[in-house]
C-alpha cells in the first residue's frame, strides 16, 4: 500500500504545483468574491465553495494557490474515503484502491482538482456518504447513521445537486428487506433531521432573499424542449465518454450493470447511487443542455462499481485505463501551461477559461477610468481579480446584472462618475466606444472585449478590494 499512498502525495503535489501556475478562472475569481464577503447562501449555489476559499486564503493569502489550496487536498482525503469504502464493501479485494485510482484517471477529476469550484467540496462529502454507509453496512453499528447525515448535510451546503445522494439513499432502503427494517427504526430519519439542521442556514438565507438560488436552479426544467433532447443526449453521452475517458467509462457502465444483476444490498447501494443521478440527467436532456460537471457526483460509487468487476476483466482492461486517463489528464495538464499543443487559442478550452485576463484588465485601466464594469458575471469578477488597486470594479444590479443585489458587498457610490465597460457581447448598445480590445494567450487571439466608455447613473457594488 505504501507506493500508492506515494503515488497520491507525488499526485496531490503535482496538483497543488499546477494550482500555483496557472491563472484563475472567471469562475474561480466569481467564488473568490464570495469569499471575500461570507454569506449563508448565494444567488447561484450554497456557501460551502466560499468556506474552503476563505479557509485558504487565510492560510496562503490571496494568491492562485491559496484560492485554490483544498481543491487537491479535498480531491486527496476523498480518495482515501473511497478507498475505505471499497475495502469495507468488498473485503480482500482491493476494490477501495482501484477505484481511488479510477477516479484520479478520470479526466474529470484530474482538471476539477486543480480548478475551485462547488464540485469540489461536493465530490469530497459525496464520497464521505459511501465512505459512513459501508462502514454502517460492515460494522451493523446505526451510530454511523449520524456521519451520514453529517456528509449529506455538507454536501448539500456545496451543491444544491447533492439532494440525489439523499434520495438515492432512501430508494435503496426502500427497495431492500434490510433497508426497510432500517427505516422502522428512527435512525435514518435522525440522519436526514441532521442534514436538513446543517443546511437549514441557506434555506433561512433563502427565505429571507425570495428563495432567489432554489427558483434560479429549478428554471433550468421549467421549459420543455424535445426537439433538441437528441442533440443534448448526445452531447452528455460523449461529454461523459471524454470526461470518464473511454476505457474507464465502459468499465463503470460494466461495473454498474452487474452489480444491478447481483442479489446484493452492498452492490445495490452503490447501482442506486448510480442510477439515481443518472436518471436525472437524462431526464433533463428534455428541458435543456446538462453542464458537463454535474454528472461527477456518479463517479465515485461508478469507480466502485467498476472495480469490483471480476479479475479476469479487469486485469486486460485496468491498465490501459489507467495509462489513457492519466495520459489524457497530463496533455490537458500540459496544454493548460505551456500550450504546446498547436490548437487555436479560441477553440482551446484552457485558453478560453484561463488566458490574458491580466492582460485585458491592464488594457482597460490604462484609460485612467473612474471604475471598470462588465454586463457578465464571469468577465466582472475575472477585472476584480486582476484590477490595480487604483482602479476600482463595481457591479451594476439594476442596469446589467440583477446578481449583485443578493451579496452583502460594500455600496460604490460613483453616480456621474465616468468609467468603462468591458464586454464580450459585442453588439452592447456604447455611446462612446474606446475601441476593441483582444485577450491573447501569447500571439493568438482568444476573445475580443469591447472597451465602451461609460457614466454611472446608479449607485453600485465594490467587486474589487
Amino acid at each position: 500500500m505504501l507506493p500508492w499512498a506515494a503515488a497520491l502525495i507525488a499526485l496531490t503535489a503535482l496538483r497543488l504545483a499546477l494550482c500555483a501556475s496557472l491563472p484563475l478562472a472567471p469562475d474561480e475569481a466569481y467564488y473568490f468574491i464570495w469569499s471575500q464577503h461570507l454569506q449563508a447562501g448565494y444567488f447561484d449555489a450554497p456557501p460551502m465553495v466560499a468556506l474552503v476559499i476563505r479557509a485558504g486564503t487565510m492560510l496562503l493569502g490571496n494568491s492562485t494557490l491559496g484560492i485554490r489550496l483544498f481543491g487537491p487536498i479535498l480531491s486527496a482525503l476523498g480518495s482515501l474515503l473511497l478507498w475505505d469504502a471499497g475495502e469495507q464493501l468488498f473485503p480482500g479485494r482491493q476494490v477501495g484502491l482501484l477505484a481511488a485510482a479510477m477516479l484520479n484517471a478520470t479526466l474529470m477529476i484530474g482538471a476539477g482538482a486543480i480548478i475551485m469550484t462547488p464540485d469540489t467540496p461536493l465530490i469530497f462529502f459525496w464520497s464521505a456518504g459511501i465512505a459512513a454507509l459501508a462502514r454502517l453496512i460492515t460494522s451493523n453499528n446505526p451510530r454511523w447513521w449520524l456521519a451520514v447525515g453529517l456528509a449529506a448535510g455538507f454536501a448539500l451546503l456545496a451543491k444544491y445537486t447533492a439532494i440525489l445522494f439523499i434520495v438515492a439513499v432512501f430508494v435503496w432502503l426502500i427497495t431492500q428487506v434490510p433497508g426497510r427494517r432500517q427505516l422502522s427504526t428512527p435512525w435514518p430519519w435522525v440522519a436526514l433531521l441532521l442534514a436538513l439542521l446543517i443546511f437549514s442556514p441557506d434555506i433561512y438565507w433563502n427565505a429571507q432573499h425570495g428563495w432567489v438560488s432554489y427558483l434560479k436552479q429549478g428554471s433550468r426544467v421549467a421549459h420543455f424542449n424535445p426537439g433538441r433532447s437528441l442533440q443534448f443526449l448526445g452531447e452528455l453521452l460523449g461529454g461523459q465518454f471524454g470526461l470518464f475517458t473511454p476505457i474507464l467509462f465502459a468499465l463503470a457502465i460494466t461495473g454498474v450493470w452487474q452489480l444491478g444483476k447481483a442479489p446484493s444490498h452492498t452492490g445495490h447501494l452503490l447501482v442506486w447511487l448510480t442510477f439515481v443521478p443518472g436518471v436525472v440527467f437524462l431526464e433533463h436532456v428534455l428541458s435543456g443542455r446538462v453542464q458537463a460537471n454535474w454528472p461527477a457526483i456518479l463517479y465515485p460509487s461508478a469507480c466502485l462499481a467498476a472495480a469490483a468487476l471480476p479479475m479476469a476483466i479487469l486485469r486486460r482492461w485496468l491498465r490501459p485505463g489507467l495509462a489513457l486517463g492519466f495520459g489524457l489528464t497530463a496533455l490537458v495538464y500540459a496544454q493548460a501551461l505551456a500550450a504546446p499543443f498547436p490548437i487555436p487559442a479560441r477553440a482551446d478550452p484552457t485558453a478560453l477559461q484561463f488566458s490574458g485576463w491580466r492582460a485585458l484588465t491592464r488594457a482597460a485601466a490604462s484609460h485612467h477610468p473612474a471604475f471598470l464594469t462588465a454586463n457578465d458575471y464571469a468577465t466582472a469578477s475575472a477585472l476584480a481579480y486582476d484590477a490595480p488597486a487604483f482602479v476600482p470594479v463595481v457591479g451594476f444590479s439594476n442596469q446589467w446584472n440583477p446578481r449583485w443585489r443578493y451579496f452583502a458587498l460594500p455600496s460604490a457610490r460613483l453616480e456621474g462618475a465616468m468609467g468603462i465597460l468591458v464586454t464580450h457581447r459585442l453588439n452592447t448598445p456604447c455611446a462612446h466606444r474606446l475601441g476593441m480590445v483582444w485577450r491573447r494567450r501569447g500571439g493568438q487571439k482568444v476573445m475580443r472585449y469591447l472597451l465602451c466608455q461609460v457614466r454611472a447613473t446608479q449607485p453600485g457594488v465594490l467587486l474589487s478590494k
